[in-house]
């Protein structure tokens, strides 16, 4: 039993693909089928970077370039051949149909009648065309159409010289808007300063009555105030009963204040206090 690989089994053990040595094998005769598959089973066992793999598939290349280059060639060059056939009998053709009707029509010429002669008349042809156009030209609307574009440039001729008084008017120097602008601008700014400086004096005469008369007035205010309290306060202070003597010696005590006589006094300080402190508010309202 041979232990060679078939061309089926080597197909199985590259999974479908087509590979060069396939290729090759369709050329081997049938007689050396089976020494090119003994050297082809030696190649399986070959690394893919080796160099005799390398060389026999170079070779195998070269083998399909010789086998089926000169059958491509000569496949072509007929097929050109045919082209080029086919195409010098399509001209030789064109020619012969060009020149029967170049000899037709010369034929026809020469046998016009005279008034078909007569009808190709350059001047009754010009004349004819002529009277065809101006109809076209008539039955189209141009001339509505020129009369309505020369309306539209004379108004807008009229527009742009009133439009050209207008900007006129507006820039002049003397008496146009800008100018009349410019002056109210003028006067509106003279008007602000003069304002200012009024509201600076108004602010520096502030400043100087508060340095001269409020200061001084809150401050006798406040010393008024103050001396008021004091005698109040001194007054009450004077009002309370003198402590009570007794024969036997006890020791000192702070003197008691009832809480009537105090609350009376409190109420009258404060009151005091608060009158005081409206009238100053009032004179510095005022």
């Amino acid at each position: 039993m041979s232990t060679v690989p078939t061309l089926h089994e080597l197909d199985e053990a590259q999974a479908g693909e087509s590979t060069l040595f396939d290729s090759l094998a369709r050329l081997v005769p049938e007689e050396l089928q089976t020494a090119y598959y003994r050297v082809l089973a030696h190649t399986r066992t070959l690394s893919p970077d080796d160099e005799m793999l390398r060389i026999l598939e170079a070779m195998g290349i070269l083998a399909l370039l010789t086998r089926h280059t000169p059958k491509d060639i000569a496949d072509e060059r007929e097929r050109i051949q045919a082209m080029l056939d086919a195409h010098l009998q399509f001209s030789d053709e064109a020619q012969e149909k060009m020149l029967g009707y170049v000899h037709f029509i010369e034929s026809r010429l020469a046998e016009l009648p005279s008034e078909i002669e007569v009808g190709l008349d350059p001047q009754q042809i010009a004349k004819i065309l002529g009277e065809s156009l101006r109809q076209h030209f008539v039955s189209s609307g141009m001339p509505e159409t020129v009369a309505g574009l020369q309306a539209t440039s004379i108004a807008m001729g009229n527009t742009q010289k009133q439009l050209i008084g207008a900007l006129r008017d507006l820039t002049d120097r003397d008496g146009g808007v800008a100018a009349r602008v410019e002056s109210a601008n003028r006067q509106i700014v003279q008007t602000i300063e003069r304002r200012t400086r009024t509201l600076d004096e108004l602010v520096h005469e502030f400043k100087t009555d508060l340095l001269r008369i409020w200061i001084p007035i809150v401050t006798g205010a406040t010393m008024l105030i103050g001396l008021f309290a004091g005698m109040e306060i001194q007054g009450c202070r004077d009002s309370e009963p003198p402590p009570v003597t007794q024969s036997s010696p006890i020791p000192p005590q702070a003197p008691f204040i009832p809480n009537s006589a105090q609350e009376p006094t409190a109420k009258a300080a404060g009151h005091h206090v608060q009158g005081s402190t409206a009238k100053q508010t009032e004179h510095v309202g005022r």
